[in-house]
């Protein structure tokens, strides 16, 4: 909202849980992030990770306590519909790049299929040059672009699935789902090495992220047309960022208490590890951890504001 010359700044308020967008093409998290935030007047609002600009589909953003665990989602494993081209190979591994020709793909499906088992499970891979990663302060995009191309360390990745969709002439669609860390331009050059014919990432659509699905995500244009009541009820809960951490059930005073920062005195069986705390109306209260060395004491790790208690 502009006043003269000068764009307004809507009145913040506490809107806390997870919003799922279907990020369009072209725009980056970041922007994504903010248009997100001004909707929905959040004063507090972050990602669980950035999408490529070249890339659409779901982008979890985290709006108020949902912020303090993000970074819980971060190593989950994300899946993404990617579109190959065969036979033509770029500079930076996508569309982005100098596209060159390379030897036509005369195979078929089952020639696909016979290739793509040897990218499953553990391996490693280099970061390409025109990527986010910094090096001694500076991108490695930045870096390529001026034509210097910097040693970069190859880092641990997993491919957990790698299914072919559709081959349409020069055009392979996979479905795919990779560790933190996985670069799938760098695995589409490397499945058209392996095919033989080059290839590089025409396309790209992230369609899971730990828990979270694409089915259920909204896009900008549909968000700019609710009102805020629509706009609060699609939120998901703060705690669905920790789906899969073990869960501990205490009573209200006892949960309370560890939300003060205090410590439980507990004799127990308890959970290894980081714990989702509720209390026995299913609110939720934050992380917790038990540690028998301090005598058998639930300690707390990052807990939702005394005000923020969340029923879920």
């Amino acid at each position: 909202m502009k006043n003269g010359n000068r764009t307004e700044r809507p009145a913040w308020r506490s809107v806390n849980g997870v919003f799922l967008l279907d990020k369009p093409l072209g725009l980056s998290s970041n922007h994504a992030l903010q248009r997100v935030r001004r909707l929905f007047r959040a004063a507090k609002a972050g990602h669980t990770g950035t999408l490529d600009p070249l890339a659409s589909g779901l982008l979890p953003l985290c709006l108020g306590e949902a912020t303090k665990y993000a970074g819980w989602i971060l190593d989950a494993p994300k899946s993404y519909r990617a579109t190959l081209m065969l036979g033509i190979t770029s500079d930076t591994g996508d569309g982005e790049g100098t596209l060159v020709p390379g030897l036509p793909f005369e195979g078929d499906g089952t020639e696909i299929e016979a290739v793509l088992p040897r990218f499953m499970g553990p391996g490693q891979q280099i970061p390409p040059m025109h990527s986010a990663l910094k090096v001694q302060g500076q991108t490695l995009y930045d870096l390529a672009r001026r034509g210097t191309v910097v040693e970069r360390a190859p880092r641990d990745i997993h491919i957990h699935a790698l299914t072919p969709v559709s081959l349409e002439g020069a055009c392979l669609t996979l479905d795919v789902t990779v560790s933190k860390g996985t670069y799938i331009r760098v695995l589409a050059q490397d499945i058209g090495v392996a095919l033989g014919c080059g290839a590089y990432l025409a396309g790209l659509r992230r369609t899971a992220t730990g828990p979270f699905q694409l089915d259920d995500a909204v896009t900008l244009e549909t968000l700019e047309s609710w009102s805020e009541t629509q706009r609060d009820g699609i939120l998901k809960p703060v705690a669905t960022l920790l789906e899969g951490l073990p869960r501990v059930t205490l009573e209200r005073h006892q949960a309370q208490s560890l939300q003060r920062g205090q410590t439980l005195a507990w004799d127990g069986p308890a959970p290894e590890g980081a714990c989702r705390l509720y209390d026995g109306e299913e609110r939720f209260y934050g992380l917790v951890q038990y540690d028998g060395a301090a005598g058998g004491r639930w300690l707390a790790l990052r807990m939702m504001g005394e005000a923020m208690g969340e029923r879920t």
